[in-house]
Protein backbone atom coordinates (compact mmCIF):
# COMPACT_ATOMS: atom_id res chain seq x y z
CA UNK A 1 0.00 0.00 0.00
CA UNK A 2 1.33 3.69 -0.94
CA UNK A 3 1.76 5.81 2.05
CA UNK A 4 -0.68 8.68 0.22
CA UNK A 5 -3.40 6.33 -0.21
CA UNK A 6 -3.43 6.21 4.31
CA UNK A 7 -3.13 9.38 4.19
CA UNK A 8 -5.55 10.82 2.01
CA UNK A 9 -8.05 8.79 3.57
CA UNK A 10 -6.18 10.47 7.06
CA UNK A 11 -7.19 13.61 5.74
CA UNK A 12 -10.76 13.08 4.43
CA UNK A 13 -11.35 11.91 8.25
CA UNK A 14 -9.52 14.56 9.83
CA UNK A 15 -11.05 17.32 7.56
CA UNK A 16 -13.74 17.44 9.57
CA UNK A 17 -14.70 17.03 13.81
CA UNK A 18 -14.03 13.83 15.21
CA UNK A 19 -17.07 11.24 14.12
CA UNK A 20 -18.13 13.34 10.86
CA UNK A 21 -16.07 11.72 8.40
CA UNK A 22 -14.61 7.62 8.94
CA UNK A 23 -12.50 5.97 6.26
CA UNK A 24 -11.86 2.10 6.52
CA UNK A 25 -9.03 0.09 4.97
CA UNK A 26 -9.43 -3.59 4.25
CA UNK A 27 -6.20 -5.13 5.09
CA UNK A 28 -6.26 -7.71 2.55
CA UNK A 29 -7.10 -5.30 -0.64
CA UNK A 30 -6.01 -2.20 0.30
CA UNK A 31 -9.44 -0.54 -0.93
CA UNK A 32 -10.68 2.29 1.61
CA UNK A 33 -14.54 3.44 1.97
CA UNK A 34 -15.14 6.45 2.84
CA UNK A 35 -18.16 7.40 5.20
CA UNK A 36 -19.66 10.80 5.77
CA UNK A 37 -22.51 11.50 8.17
CA UNK A 38 -23.50 14.29 5.79
CA UNK A 39 -23.79 13.19 2.80
CA UNK A 40 -22.15 10.88 -0.04
CA UNK A 41 -20.66 7.92 1.19
CA UNK A 42 -19.14 4.66 -0.58
CA UNK A 43 -21.28 1.64 -0.15
CA UNK A 44 -19.32 -0.68 2.82
CA UNK A 45 -19.03 -4.19 1.78
CA UNK A 46 -21.52 -7.13 2.95
CA UNK A 47 -19.30 -8.46 4.95
CA UNK A 48 -18.06 -5.09 6.53
CA UNK A 49 -19.73 -5.88 10.25
CA UNK A 50 -18.59 -9.29 10.98
CA UNK A 51 -15.07 -9.29 9.45
CA UNK A 52 -11.87 -7.65 11.20
CA UNK A 53 -10.03 -6.90 8.14
CA UNK A 54 -11.65 -3.84 7.94
CA UNK A 55 -10.53 -1.24 9.82
CA UNK A 56 -11.04 2.48 10.51
CA UNK A 57 -8.64 4.88 9.87
CA UNK A 58 -7.52 7.47 12.46
CA UNK A 59 -8.60 10.83 12.66
CA UNK A 60 -5.37 13.70 13.50
CA UNK A 61 -6.84 14.13 17.77
CA UNK A 62 -6.87 9.80 17.68
CA UNK A 63 -2.69 10.55 17.14
CA UNK A 64 -2.33 13.63 19.03
CA UNK A 65 -1.82 16.11 15.75
CA UNK A 66 -4.43 18.55 16.80
CA UNK A 67 -3.67 21.24 19.86
CA UNK A 68 -0.80 19.12 21.30
CA UNK A 69 0.93 19.70 18.08
CA UNK A 70 0.07 22.94 17.84
CA UNK A 71 1.48 23.80 21.65
CA UNK A 72 4.61 21.56 20.87
CA UNK A 73 5.26 24.25 17.55
CA UNK A 74 4.47 27.11 19.50
CA UNK A 75 7.03 26.30 22.45
CA UNK A 76 9.85 25.48 20.54
CA UNK A 77 9.27 28.41 17.50
CA UNK A 78 7.29 30.67 19.26
CA UNK A 79 7.49 30.70 23.07
CA UNK A 80 6.43 34.39 23.81
CA UNK A 81 3.17 33.49 21.98
CA UNK A 82 2.48 30.52 24.36
CA UNK A 83 -0.47 32.60 26.29
CA UNK A 84 -2.19 34.38 23.30
CA UNK A 85 -2.39 30.81 21.45
CA UNK A 86 -3.66 29.57 24.74
CA UNK A 87 -6.28 32.34 24.80
CA UNK A 88 -6.83 31.93 21.04
CA UNK A 89 -7.95 28.14 21.52
CA UNK A 90 -10.47 29.11 24.04
CA UNK A 91 -12.58 29.93 21.29
CA UNK A 92 -14.37 28.89 18.33
CA UNK A 93 -12.83 29.48 14.96
CA UNK A 94 -9.14 28.94 16.72
CA UNK A 95 -6.93 27.30 13.75
CA UNK A 96 -7.74 30.22 11.69
CA UNK A 97 -6.62 32.54 14.14
CA UNK A 98 -3.55 30.29 14.89
CA UNK A 99 -2.61 30.52 11.15
CA UNK A 100 -3.39 34.42 11.14
CA UNK A 101 -0.88 34.83 13.87
CA UNK A 102 2.04 32.90 12.31
CA UNK A 103 1.30 34.38 9.02
CA UNK A 104 1.94 38.15 10.82
CA UNK A 105 5.38 36.04 12.65
CA UNK A 106 6.18 34.75 9.71
CA UNK A 107 6.61 31.71 10.84
CA UNK A 108 3.50 29.99 8.80
CA UNK A 109 4.90 27.99 6.66
CA UNK A 110 7.51 26.33 8.90
CA UNK A 111 4.23 25.51 10.64
CA UNK A 112 2.52 23.86 7.71
CA UNK A 113 6.37 21.91 7.14
CA UNK A 114 6.20 21.27 11.38
CA UNK A 115 2.98 19.73 10.71
CA UNK A 116 3.32 17.79 7.41
CA UNK A 117 6.43 16.07 9.08
CA UNK A 118 4.83 15.16 12.72
CA UNK A 119 1.42 13.41 10.68
CA UNK A 120 3.71 11.38 7.94
CA UNK A 121 5.69 10.48 11.44
CA UNK A 122 2.60 9.49 13.10
CA UNK A 123 1.16 8.05 10.23
CA UNK A 124 3.27 5.55 9.12
CA UNK A 125 3.81 4.63 13.14
CA UNK A 126 0.58 4.01 13.09
CA UNK A 127 0.86 2.07 10.24
CA UNK A 128 3.72 -0.37 11.78
CA UNK A 129 1.71 -0.79 14.88
CA UNK A 130 -1.37 -1.71 13.11
CA UNK A 131 0.52 -4.44 10.39
CA UNK A 132 0.06 -2.07 7.40
CA UNK A 133 3.10 -2.61 4.87
CA UNK A 134 3.70 0.76 2.98
CA UNK A 135 5.53 0.99 -0.21
CA UNK A 136 7.18 4.01 -0.61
Amino acid sequence: MHYSHIEDAFMFVSMSPPEENFAYLNRETGETYFVSTLGDSDELPEDFEENDKYMSIPHKNDLDLGRKLVFQFISVNLPDEIRRVQEIFGRKGAYARYKDLLESKGRLEDWYEFEDKATEKALREWCGDNGVELED
